[in-house]
């Protein structure tokens, strides 16, 4: 007897279902914009028409290919005279504010990014000049994370 009920009560729904999906699909149908009315072609007269045959624009610009260290050279050498300067160098690392919090309390002052990218310029600054070159400044790419092998 519930089997009989329950079976009767899920026919019911899914009809109710069933209609309810035909008559939404039926008012979208109904509430379609009508179809744009077929205006007559434009003549070609109306269009504004040039005499260009003579004419030649500007060469494009060059562009010289980096290799990826001069690119990573570039990014810190902002005045583009083939040296980093130290304030240079300092104002490019605001993104490593993070990775360099030294006594772990959230916080980074700027004396512990300071320290710390002070110490990785004068690592790298062999003639200590104060000043890094190109050569000088590859001793400081970072190493090549090794991917790990695929385990499929």
């Amino acid at each position: 007897m519930q089997r009989t009920i329950l079976a009767a009560l899920a026919t019911l729904a899914l009809v109710g279902i069933g209609l309810f999906w035909w008559q939404g699909r039926a008012a979208v149908e109904q509430g379609a914009p009508p179809p744009a009315p077929q205006s007559p072609p434009v003549a070609d007269t109306l269009i504004p028409q040039a005499d260009i045959s003579g004419l030649e624009g500007p060469a494009p610009p060059e562009a010289s290919e980096l290799s990826r260290e001069q690119q990573r050279f570039f990014r810190y050498d902002r005045n583009r005279d083939w040296r980093i300067s130290r304030s240079e160098m300092l104002s490019t690392r605001t993104d490593a504010f993070r990775k360099l919090d030294v006594d772990g309390n959230n916080l980074l002052t700027f004396e512990e990014w300071a320290v710390a990218t002070v110490q990785r310029f004068e690592s790298a600054d062999s003639n200590r000049d104060n000043e890094l070159t190109p050569t000088e400044f590859a001793a400081t790419r970072p190493k090549p994370v090794r991917k790990p092998a695929c385990r499929c």
